[in-house]
């Protein structure tokens, strides 16, 4: 009974103590960000979805809360802080966007918290799990097709000198990059403009340090990991082109070429290229890419937007030995993929290529010599797909044939079952 009774006024003593500290955490929230919107989001899959991105349009959001402000807000589900990132787009405020990243089980519906200050700036720190840059060298000139000298230093904006070609040692592995955890993959911003994949044995961000220690090193393998696509001629990955003369044809003449980092944060990355004057035949179109990543995914998000009404547009994956093809078809408005899987890296290992499609999109899937081609047709100019590649090697990564198709084919799912999100 006496220790009972200790026990108890010790309690006692304490508890005003827990529960002052717990009032002034909850109090210190209130008074940075005093104003509270709810998100309703529902996962209508009957999968888990991992590290799913949610996308809330700032336009949106201010019909509902017009004093919102994207410069200081924060987001939780229940108690726990989510990575979140403002975007801001090269098109203007109607398409900003808030962006941030949570876990869904099968068919559950949650409320998700935003706290915001209507005014002010208040930055939060979080693990960067993406990036993008392109980096290109300063202080020395161009000799002929060569550029002598000079440094790499990472630049937002990029207008391509029109001395610039393969090999000229002017932009550090030869075009902008970006990556999750997952995966990494960069263009080459030239004639060939195909995509290449940089498979990664660790989580960390690795563009930062390809192509420092020698112009093309990354072909060989390090700690981080290495070039694993030989793409030649053909179109590596997810590379854009138009169906031409029965072949895939890449934008390789042009009359001038912007490249520009839309976004490079701890969530998403982006990366939009200008293409003016892409002469195919006779016609010249100008054209815009969108290239997009969000943490925890393999998957890159191509949008493209055309002028002057191509008859096609096309994508698709290089051919290689020692590979299976696959196809996934769906309905009408249902997403489908193109896949490989074999021992088709440069490190001689297993390698799996998707490209990722709305069946509405797609005139045909053929092939040519060197690629196996998904064809569209844009509708009033714009075109939507996704690539993927996933590496054996990559930290958790998938290293089977069969643990490749199962997937794809949970990915199928989850574009087929978008989050239902209400504001």
């Amino acid at each position: 009974m006496k220790y009972l009774f200790l026990f108890i006024c010790v309690g006692l003593i304490l508890s005003p103590i827990v529960t002052d500290c717990t009032q002034k955490g909850k109090t210190e929230l209130d008074r940075i960000y005093p104003k509270v919107m709810k998100v309703a989001i529902e996962n209508p899959a009957t999968v888990e979805r991992k590290d799913e991105a949610v996308v809330l349009n700032l336009s949106e959001i201010e019909v509902k809360y017009k004093d919102f402000n994207p410069n200081a807000f924060v987001v939780h589900s229940d108690r726990t802080e989510l990575a979140s990132q403002f975007v801001q787009s090269p098109d203007g405020s109607e398409y900003d966007q808030i962006i941030f990243i949570s876990d869904f089980s099968p068919n559950v519906r949650k409320t998700i918290t935003i706290r915001y200050a209507n005014s002010g700036s208040i930055t939060r720190e979080y693990t960067q799990r993406t990036q993008a840059e392109i980096s290109q060298k300063v202080g020395g000139y161009f000799k002929e097709r060569k550029y002598q000298g000079g440094t790499f230093q990472n630049v937002e904006f990029l207008r391509v000198p029109p001395e610039h070609t393969d090999h000229s040692l002017f932009i550090r592995y030869e075009g902008p990059g970006w990556e999750s955890e997952k995966i990494g993959y960069r263009f080459y911003l030239d004639w060939r403009n195909a995509t290449d994949i940089f498979g990664k044995k660790v989580n960390a961000m690795v563009l930062q340090n390809v192509g420092q220690d020698g112009f093309d090193s990354y072909h060989e393998m390090s700690d981080w990991g290495m070039d694993i696509l030989k793409v030649g001629e053909s179109l590596g990955i997810g590379s854009i082109s138009m169906w031409y003369e029965e072949s895939a044809k890449r934008v390789s003449v042009t009359d001038s070429i912007t490249c520009e980092i839309v976004a490079s944060g701890p969530v998403y990355s982006q990366i939009r290229t200008k293409y003016f004057g892409w002469k195919i035949g006779d016609k010249r179109y100008d054209l815009t890419s969108d290239l997009s990543i969000t943490a925890g995914s393999r998957l890159t998000k191509h949008e493209l937007l055309i002028g002057d009404s191509p008859p096609s547009l096309c994508t698709g994956i290089v051919k290689l030995p020692e590979t299976k093809l696959f196809q996934k078809t769906g309905n009408k408005g249902e997403w489908a993929y193109l896949a490989t899987y074999g021992k088709q890296s440069l490190a001689e290992d297993n390698l799996g290529m998707a490209v990722l499609y709305k069946q509405s999109d797609v005139i045909e899937v053929n092939e040519d010599l060197l690629n196996h081609i998904v064809i569209f047709k844009p509708e009033d100019g714009k075109l939507e797909y996704n690539f993927l590649a996933a590496w054996e090697k990559e930290p958790g990564g998938l290293t089977s044939e069969k643990q490749f198709i199962e997937y794809l084919d949970q990915l199928i799912v989850t574009l087929n079952s978008p989050l239902d999100v209400s504001i």
